[in-house]
């Protein structure tokens, strides 16, 4: 993994979610390490794509669970206890078209204002990339998969399961975006 900006994220994350949410953290662990084998696409942002994927599931812990919201709850921790970078924060905030989960939470006015998306598209898809090839439990999967699995998980009706099926294709399209860029890397 890359400098102390990962080295931070990844101590905040086992902090947080190692005890209290273990198969969120064993998520967290495979998330970070799908971000590292981006680093030679992404140059200077590898280490921001890095601490991102790391934290993007914080606001998880019930300690940080205000809203119930993980994005939201996860960016005013990171905000808030830790004066984290503003482009770290909006990525946790925003990771995986979180807007359309507010949208359906009732908190997407709150999220944009507090946490406008970052309009750097492949750090965007870079960290959906990530997120969304990684199981539960760490391994890698297709991003048709882990769709399929999370609203299986949590029910087509509910409230996560109407979002993840109205962000799929966008999340596929980020998914096949940097795909296509890995595949276009000189080896």
């Amino acid at each position: 993994m890359g400098g102390s900006l990962v080295n931070w994220a990844m101590r905040m994350a086992k902090a947080e979610l190692s005890t209290a949410l273990p198969r969120r953290w064993v998520h967290t662990i495979g998330v970070t390490r799908r971000a590292a084998d981006l680093r030679r696409m992404l140059g200077d942002d590898a280490e921001l794509i890095e601490a991102a994927a790391a934290l993007h599931d914080v606001g998880y812990a019930p300690r940080l669970a205000v809203t119930g919201f993980h994005p939201l709850d996860g960016a005013r921790f990171l905000r808030d206890e830790h004066g984290a970078d503003e482009r770290l924060v909006r990525l946790v905030a925003n990771h995986s078209f979180a807007l359309l989960e507010a949208e359906e939470r009732g908190l997407q006015e709150e999220l944009a204002a507090e946490f406008p998306p970052l309009e750097e598209l492949l750090l965007v898809d870079a960290l959906v990339y990530c997120d969304m090839t990684t199981t539960p439990d760490g391994h890698r999967t297709a991003a048709q998969d882990r769709v399929a699995e999370i609203v299986d998980r949590y029910g087509a009706d509910s409230v996560v399961g109407r979002f993840i099926r109205r962000a799929a294709p966008e999340i596929f399209a980020s998914v096949e975006r940097i795909e296509a860029a890995l595949a276009a890397q000189p080896r």
